[in-house]
């Protein structure tokens, strides 16, 4: 009788869902005014599935752990998911907590304004991640951020560390991290806003960039990688600070440029891409990503081995 080879997974995201609710306006309202806006739209989102989503239109094999509402906006996302070809195995869904929402306001040049109301995605719990252990054990990356719980980030880079994982965690929405957790961290992703919360540090210039990356990497972090838009990409590691130019675009919407980001980042790194191949390769799919209205619908689908 023939033995069944084990199924390897490329990349497991840890995360949320949420439902975007889109505004699209001339300008970003100012705190107590009232802005009259143009189009709206009602889209699935969440870092977590949008990062899920990212990786699997880049080629790779994908797992999604989340927590999701037993409601109609939840109905959708996992509807989404699994047109998308991404294992829903893991995905709890959650009878007590509506799914989680964002109000997104998006205006010129792309500027975007965000709040999440995170619902049932602040239930996802260490006992979920535990119950996931089987999609651990196959998987090559583990992506997670910081839109559920810290317990449960922590839960799943330990789990993910103890399996032989590489993790990669994008720091956002941005809050303090201790250096216990940010010393299980392979990747860590700020853009260059969340690393100046994370260091207390400017970033005004590269220079600037390139100090408070070094103080962040000083923590116990395998590699940092800073996403600065229109700058580009700056890594950083044993060897030093390396800069990604980034390619000149006309930017309609920015809204999921970071997550399309790191899922592209994951999806190269597992299928064998160097650093500095998979860096240039994920802000090739993010540049694409800004340059049309949306979130997932804006993510390319292009294979990294198609482009090295």
């Amino acid at each position: 009788m023939a033995i069944r080879q084990k199924q390897t997974l490329d990349v497991v995201v840890v995360g949320s869902s949420n439902t975007d609710l889109v505004i699209k306006s001339a300008r970003l309202p100012k705190p107590g005014m009232t802005e009259l806006g143009g189009s709206y739209q009602v889209v699935s989102g969440g870092k977590g599935a949008n990062q899920a989503v990212a990786a699997a239109r880049t080629g790779s094999r994908v797992v999604f752990v989340a927590n999701i509402g037993r409601d109609d906006f939840g109905d959708d996302a996992m509807a989404q998911l699994e047109r998308e070809g991404i294992s829903t195995r893991f995905v709890v869904r959650d009878r007590s907590a509506p799914s989680g929402v964002a109000l997104i306001m998006v205006g010129d040049k792309g500027r975007n304004l965000i709040s999440v109301a995170a619902s049932s995605n602040d239930c996802l719990s260490i006992e979920h991640i535990e119950r996931a252990k089987s999609a651990f054990a196959n998987a090559k990356y583990c992506l997670i951020q910081l839109e559920i719980p810290q317990p449960t980030v922590r839960a799943a880079l330990s789990l993910s560390k103890s399996q032989g994982v590489f993790n990669i965690l994008d720091p956002a929405p941005c809050r303090r991290l201790s250096k216990s957790l940010l010393r299980l961290v392979d990747i860590i992703t700020p853009n260059e806003f969340e690393l100046a919360e994370l260091t207390g540090m400017p970033v005004k210039t590269k220079r600037n960039i390139e100090c408070a990356g070094e103080k962040l990497f000083q923590t116990g972090v395998g590699e940092v990688i800073v996403t600065c838009g229109e700058r580009g990409v700056c890594h950083l590691s044993s060897d030093g600070a390396n800069w990604f130019s980034a390619p000149k675009v006309n930017a309609i919407d920015t809204t999921g440029a970071g997550d399309c980001f790191n899922g592209s980042l994951a999806s190269a790194l597992s299928s064998d891409l160097g650093m500095a191949e998979a860096i240039r390769f994920a802000v090739s799919t993010s540049a694409h990503a800004v340059t049309i209205r949306g979130v997932q619908s804006s993510f390319p689908e292009l294979k990294p081995s198609n482009c090295y």
